[in-house]
């Protein structure tokens, strides 16, 4: 089989569920992850031939692709903070604004002038674990924990392929009060929760609503704050005097959001925006 000539297939499978050029950059990942090839390699070298033993491997992806399946959970990893993280269909694909909000994580704690010695984060309802490593792999030093309530999730989190120091990740419902109650306190508390309404359904792509973890996406549409006030309530008794917290939000909820934190008593609850300039993060603080 020519690698031109799957190139060509593959695209035309996909083209009921993406534009043409998402089309071509996902079949050019995946030949270029299964075959390692370059994303020309079938233009500028048409003779070039799959070889027998990866051809089925590459239609086993494709079948998976053509069925929604986002090429993430294909490839069984996802890029993120530049570094290549392990993701299954158990976890969300990682997300550019989750990325942001670790960059904006790791430029506070780094600007907060060293009061921090022992510096503990507490990443709530983890998944991929993405949000801890990150933070771990910036200050290798830090005591980070993950916590979330999907064991597949927590196994997820800790097979990332990373050396040195390694958060401890633990199951938990940030739902539950006393369940949470034992956990001690921690200088930061990061949390990119479930927060899209049921109502928005209607708005999203098929391969996320078919294929990624509803538990890890979606809240009720008569209680949109029913994390983050989880999330605020906790954080009051368990946020170090000199710390602080960050979330990620629904565009459609930043004043709310805000509100629950001032609610539970911090005394700041900032939005912050996207790089689409999208209400997405609260920071907040006593």
């Amino acid at each position: 089989m020519l690698l031109k000539d799957f190139i060509s297939r593959a695209r035309t499978s996909l083209s009921s569920l993406y534009g043409p050029e998402e089309a071509a950059a996902i079949v050019s990942s995946w030949c270029s992850d299964v075959l390692g090839v370059r994303p020309h390699t079938h233009i500028v070298y048409p003779e070039t031939e799959v070889p027998e033993d990866r051809q089925p491997v590459l239609e086993a992806g494709l079948k998976r692709l053509a069925a929604g399946e986002p090429l993430q959970y294909v490839l069984g990893y996802a890029e993120f903070y530049g570094r290549r993280f392990n993701v299954s269909p158990a976890v969300l694909v990682p997300r550019p604004e989750t990325e942001y909000m670790c960059r904006i994580l790791i430029e506070k704690i780094n600007s907060s002038g060293g009061i921090f010695p022992d510096l503990s984060v507490l990443d709530l309802c983890t998944g991929s674990g993405c949000i801890a490593w990150t933070v771990q792999l910036a200050f290798p030093s830090a005591s980070v924990t993950g916590a979330d309530i999907s064991d597949e999730a927590l196994q997820v989190a800790s097979s990332q392929p990373f050396s040195g120091p390694s958060p401890v990740f633990m199951k938990r419902n940030v739902l539950e009060r006393q369940e949470m109650s034992g956990l001690g306190r921690f200088d930061v508390i990061v949390s990119n929760p479930p927060y899209v309404t049921d109502k928005e359904k209607a708005f999203m792509s098929k391969n996320v609503l078919d294929h990624e973890p509803s538990l890890a996406l979606f809240v009720p549409d008569d209680d949109p704050m029913l994390f983050y006030r989880a999330i605020a309530d906790f954080s009051a008794g368990h946020l170090s005097s000199s710390g602080f917290g960050i979330v990620e939000i629904n565009e459609a909820f930043g004043h709310e959001t805000a509100a629950e934190f001032l609610s539970a008593g911090f005394s700041v609850a900032d939005i912050y925006k996207d790089l689409a300039g999208k209400d997405r993060f609260v920071f907040f603080c006593r």
